[in-house]
């Protein structure tokens, strides 16, 4: 395990590295404004891969400027995260809200990505009856959620929404979506609280792609069904690693 500070734009986001593989792997926590929360995520796969994780500009043990910042910067973060450790390419896993930052980053930074994994994503929408479906659901059977290490910081979160919410207003957006080019994975928990259309529609969107549900699972996959996120994880990671070395194109049947 290695802790690394990176300094970018006045700010210093916390960074650390962890296993060891042929394949990089990014892991995007959700919120927004959240630390990172991602080590079981990691301890599941970083026996066949490296893997980053990181607190957000302003979050956990990343410094900011005590204002908030827009989708643009948090992109840019991750790519600067990327250059520092001298990875070429990398693969790219989020939850959550951070499910939907690691699609940004394919649509903007697609240069540097070898594949897209979102595990409980809540895709690019603002529509009232999921929200209204979430609320009740959250009312009614409600969810558990692990601890975090810091508090969630208020003033990132409304920044990051505000500007999340205005991303998908891009007329082009759906388009520029059905024209990525890479291996993409949905991974969506059977139990999750939150509505699956939005994620079903997206994966159906892009021609390289595969839609998951795991049977049992709640919105934090590995609390209740670790094995069976293992498996798919690493098995997604391992046909990367097949196919650089017999240099074919990614399977996803």
């Amino acid at each position: 395990m290695i802790e690394k500070l990176i300094e970018i734009d006045h700010a210093q986001l916390w960074t650390e590295k962890r296993g060891e593989g042929s394949i990089p792997v990014i892991l995007i926590s959700g919120g927004p404004g959240t630390c990172n929360y991602l080590e079981p995520l990691s301890s599941l796969i970083d026996e066949v891969c490296e893997v980053i994780m990181f607190d957000p500009r302003g979050c956990g043990r990343s410094s900011d400027d005590g204002n908030g910042y827009d989708l643009a910067s948090c992109l840019r973060d991750i790519e600067w995260i990327r250059k520092a450790y001298g990875f070429k390419k990398w693969l790219v896993i989020g939850h959550s809200w951070g499910a939907d930052v690691g699609l940004a980053y394919s649509l903007l930074y697609s240069h540097s990505i070898l594949g897209y994994v979102s595990i409980s994503g809540t895709g690019i929408q603002n529509d009232r009856d999921w929200k209204d479906s979430y609320s009740r659901n959250k009312l009614e059977i409600g969810e558990f959620t692990p601890d975090f290490e810091y508090e969630v910081n208020t003033i990132v979160h409304r920044s990051l929404i505000d500007s999340w919410r205005t991303f998908i207003k891009n007329p082009n957006l759906l388009k520029d979506i059905s024209h990525l080019d890479l291996p993409t994975l949905f991974i969506y928990a059977e139990k999750d609280i939150r509505p699956s259309w939005p994620i079903k529609q997206i994966s159906a969107l892009i021609n390289n792609s595969k839609y998951i549900e795991i049977e049992g699972a709640e919105h934090y996959v590995w609390l209740s069904k670790k094995i069976e996120l293992a498996k798919i994880l690493r098995d997604f990671i391992k046909n990367f690693e097949s196919c650089i070395t017999h240099d074919i194109n990614f399977p996803l049947e």
